[in-house]
């Protein structure tokens, strides 16, 4: 399985979060399986993104897309970060 670690700076929380919720079905259709949410524990305006995707090319065309850049652009993300992560290993201790 194939990974995304996004890292946000945000505006404003409330508002990239109503985007990104409106967006669920948009992730989804694009391959997007399962995320998380995370936030800063000193900047409440830097935001993580972590989801699992069908494949690396499916989340690149998605997060690369003209679509995306505008929806960034009306949840007021600036320079987010993009790590696209192959999983080696996973584990519950």
């Amino acid at each position: 399985m194939d990974h995304v670690l996004i890292i946000h700076a945000v505006k404003d929380y409330e508002v990239w979060k109503h985007v990104f919720d409106a967006a669920a079905s948009l992730r989804h259709d694009a391959g997007e399986r399962s995320f998380q949410v995370l936030r800063d524990a000193n900047d409440p305006n830097k935001v993580v993104h972590f989801s699992r995707w069908d494949s690396i090319a499916k989340a690149k065309a998605f997060f690369e897309s003209p679509q995306l850049v505008e929806i960034r652009r009306q949840a007021g993300v600036a320079s987010p970060e993009f790590l696209y992560l192959h999983q080696l290993e996973a584990g519950t201790l």
